[in-house]
């Protein structure tokens, strides 16, 4: 199941200003620590930069911890990999791993920050502690350690917007919640996971005149990464991709169940679709299933049925190739109706998780 979700124009937090005064610049907002607080050794862990050779530990590590936290997804060893991608990442900075004396990795944290924020510039913190040391308070030192470091990040863009710390904590764990909130982060956003059976009967929703389906293909993806900067603009909680990070995290991705829509005369994309194929969840999940992982029109393309006729082909697609559901994931606050679309094509609500935020 991907992390990712539809979003909707709402207003996001200013930087903080008084009339007739300059705003205040995000290296004085973030107020990053001179130094991060690193967590003790006294719990019998030693600590440590996460590198690409811990991998294999680390998705054995985010296994056992999904697996304690009811989550109905697994991260697969390709999905850990691609943690470590990306050359705008700091892995040595970033990243932490905290080691037994026997060498096993027991928890890890990341702080990611999208290079190409340009609205709100966003920090996501990452990370987890082996179940069977948890109640130590080990999570609560390594949440610390990474809001601490958020903050420098933040700090060091020089991006003099408004700023933003988030994590994401799905519902059922209520401990992960708790301690969020007891760093100082706070409940900003609701997001829902959404399937459909593929056994009903499917809509006939053909492209509105003038636009055409066609397949997704590598030589139109930055036309698509250009399509959906421009969709999202004014999205809550989304910011533009640059050319690195759009191509990143791709293990999962079905192009074979992702579409494009194009204006049949000037042949530029309006509209798309990607997918994504998570198999490793089909087994928690009971069933199989294609999960849609962006959905988006541009603006002047919008209220002509384009987003209905891409999803409707796609659940065909998904479905040709003997899958039993579609899925898709939708901010509970979306303002552009995609909530509205989603229940109308018979997606019904199974899971949700909520983003926590300090807004700088």
């Amino acid at each position: 199941m991907s992390s990712s979700a539809t979003t909707s124009a709402s207003t996001s937090a200013t930087t903080a200003e008084t009339p007739d005064q300059a705003p205040v610049p995000i290296a004085d907002r973030a107020r990053p620590p001179a130094e991060v607080r690193v967590p003790s050794t006294a719990h019998g862990l030693t600590w440590r930069p996460l590198t690409v050779a811990d991998a294999g530990a680390l998705t054995t590590l985010v296994t056992a911890i999904e697996e304690a936290d009811a989550e109905p997804f697994r991260t697969s060893f390709d999905e850990v990999t691609e943690k470590f991608d990306g050359a705008w990442k700091d892995h040595e900075r970033d990243t932490l791993a905290g080691v037994d004396g026997s060498g096993a990795l027991r928890a890890w944290a990341q702080v990611t920050q999208p290079p190409g924020d340009v609205r709100v510039v966003r920090t996501f913190l990452e990370g987890g502690v082996d179940p069977a040391w948890r109640g130590r308070g080990i999570g609560r030192e390594l949440l610390a350690w990474q809001v601490d470091r958020a903050r420098q990040v933040l700090a060091a863009t020089g991006k003099d917007v408004p700023g933003r710390i988030g994590a994401f904590a799905s519902e059922q764990a209520a401990s992960a919640a708790a301690l969020l909130q007891y760093a100082g982060l706070a409940p900003i956003r609701v997001y829902s996971e959404m399937r459909r059976p593929l056994d009903a009967d499917l809509p006939e929703l053909p492209a509105p005149g003038g636009v055409r389906l066609a397949p997704w293909s590598d030589e139109r993806d930055d036309d698509v990464r250009l399509a959906h900067n421009e969709a999202f603009a004014s999205h809550w909680g989304s910011e533009p991709q640059t050319a690195e990070a759009w191509r990143s995290g791709r293990s999962q991705f079905a192009p074979g169940w992702s579409l494009v829509a194009l204006d049949e005369e000037s042949d530029e994309v309006v509209g798309y679709l990607l997918a994504g194929r998570y198999e490793q969840d089909w087994e928690i999940a009971g069933h199989s299933s294609g999960y849609v992982e962006l959905l988006g029109v541009r603006p002047g393309w919008r209220r002509r049925g384009i987003a209905p006729a891409l999803l409707a082909a796609a659940m065909a697609r998904v479905r040709a190739d003997g899958i039993e559901y579609a899925e898709i994931g939708v901010d509970t606050e979306n303002l552009s109706g995609a909530l509205g679309l989603y229940t109308s094509l018979g997606f019904t609500p199974f899971h949700r998780s909520t983003l926590y935020t300090i807004e700088l």
